[in-house]
């Protein structure tokens, strides 16, 4: 199995016979309006262009998993890509007809802790708390998903979220083989962070019991953890070994 780390959350999962893409942001540099004025520099989104080699890799896609309707998760080059090549999308049932109205072809809705079946295994709709306090109101419902293909590593996507009694669960009981986590630690001009904080970062990667892949890093103006910050915690923590924190357009194969 292959993971190509595209850019932010933009991620493809590639084996023998599936090719499925996670979260496609797939516009040019400076396309989005900046999340943050006043706290960070009012950079336009994304920071940074696809990298070179994605169009290869997204000329391979068979699938398309949606996490949550946010645009650096799904913007508009997102879905003209994903309408142009009627790619077969999966998503949350909260979030189907939103994106059946943007002209997507949404062929499965997943619902909170209900297992399906999925291509040639299954898949879990896992909940995900995108932000401390009042703030994860605002930002709506997230879903990370636990895919389990047949002769598969299994892999948890926790999408955008903070360490959560869901996210505890997967790990201590489900035992994924590989664990994305997101850990720009996203911040509005208002509230506290989005995604999680460092301690929670550490705490994830510790009770991962595999694999784990660091992303939603250095694209995106109201992100501020870099990666040579989260690699230096990690370090400090001997955590290192366990994870990858990939550049655009990197593939890890596992």
């Amino acid at each position: 199995m292959k993971l190509h780390h595209l850019r932010n959350a933009s991620l493809v999962i590639e084996t023998e016979k599936h090719v499925i893409l996670v979260d496609p942001m797939l516009g040019k540099r400076k396309t989005i309006p900046p999340f943050t004025i006043f706290r960070y520099k009012p950079k336009r989104n994304p920071l940074v262009a696809l990298p070179k080699n994605s169009r290869d890799i997204l000329s391979r896609v068979t699938h398309c998993l949606i996490t949550h309707l946010h645009p650096d998760h799904i913007d508009k080059a997102g879905e003209v890509f994903l309408r142009r090549k009627s790619i077969p999308v999966i998503c949350s049932s909260k979030d189907e007809k939103a994106l059946v109205q943007r002209g997507l072809s949404v062929i499965q809705t997943l619902e909170y802790w209900e297992p399906q079946k999925f291509l040639d295994g299954k898949i879990t709709g896992i909940p995900a708390i995108h932000g401390y306090g009042f703030v994860a109101k605002l930002m709506g419902n997230v879903m990370g998903f636990l895919i389990e293909l047949a002769d598969q590593k299994s892999i948890y996507i926790s999408s955008d979220t903070i360490f959560t009694e869901h996210v505890e669960k997967v790990l201590t009981q489900l035992n994924p083989d590989i664990s994305i986590v997101a850990c720009g630690t996203a911040r509005l001009d208002f509230g506290q962070p989005l995604l999680m904080r460092m301690d929670d970062i550490l705490k994830f990667v510790t009770l991962a019991p595999g694999k784990v892949l660091a992303n939603h890093l250095e694209a995106l103006n109201h992100c501020p953890t870099t990666r040579l910050q989260l690699r230096t915690a990690l370090s400090d923590h001997g955590l290192l070994t366990k994870t990858s924190i990939p550049n655009d357009g990197e593939c890890i194969e596992y």
